[in-house]
């Protein structure tokens, strides 16, 4: 059974000094690319996903809830949606790379696809990958919601969650609750800090 790693939205806005900047994120960068250096012959695929956004409507608000509608962040050829640098120097180990959310809010990287179009589930299945490890960011955001789809499309789920960041604390263990009654299974600690 090959087993993939899905690397969530490790991007510039979502890590310190970005637009929807998470606390944390720019740490996950890092833990996330020496998981990869030191772990990668465990995978037999990387792939990474990016917010992608070119119009998404409601998506963006000036006046955000922070659940459907948030600033603006992640516009397609913008400096912010690019990797933070600290994941960017582990990059060449990224098989794919799947972009989502250029008309929509797309949190889950299962509404990703490939430059080519392919969506991320094909692309696994094709590849004979019948599990996925879960990491980035945010915890009780698009990572919960690419595990929760994860379990849809028939994989077996695990997130590691010493290598994800949450906004915030209440709602990190919300998505944490929602992911293990789903059966996904858990491993770590969560980075919150608030």
């Amino acid at each position: 059974m090959h087993r993939a790693l899905i690397i969530v939205d490790v991007q510039k806005d979502f890590c310190e000094g970005g637009s929807v900047p998470v606390k944390g994120g720019a740490g996950r960068a890092v833990a996330i690319a020496d998981l990869i250096r030191s772990d990668e012959s465990q995978y037999a695929y990387v792939v990474a996903t990016r917010d992608h956004h070119i119009d998404p409507g409601g998506h963006f608000s000036e006046h955000p809830d922070f659940q459907d509608s948030f600033p603006v962040h992640c516009i397609a050829g913008s400096e912010g949606s690019e990797f933070h640098p600290d994941f960017a120097s582990a990059q060449e180990a990224v098989d794919e790379v799947f972009f989502k959310g250029a008309y929509s809010a797309s949190k889950s990287g299962f509404q990703g696809t490939a430059a080519d179009g392919t969506p991320l589930a094909y692309w696994l299945h094709a590849r004979q990958v019948r599990a996925v490890d879960i990491v980035g960011i945010a915890t009780d955001h698009c990572v919960k919601a690419t595990a929760l789809d994860g379990m849809r499309a028939d994989f077996a789920v695990r997130v590691l969650l010493d290598y994800t960041a949450g906004v915030a604390a209440d709602t990190t263990d919300t998505a944490i609750t929602q992911l293990r009654q789903a059966g996904v299974e858990l491993s770590g600690q969560p980075v919150v800090l608030t």
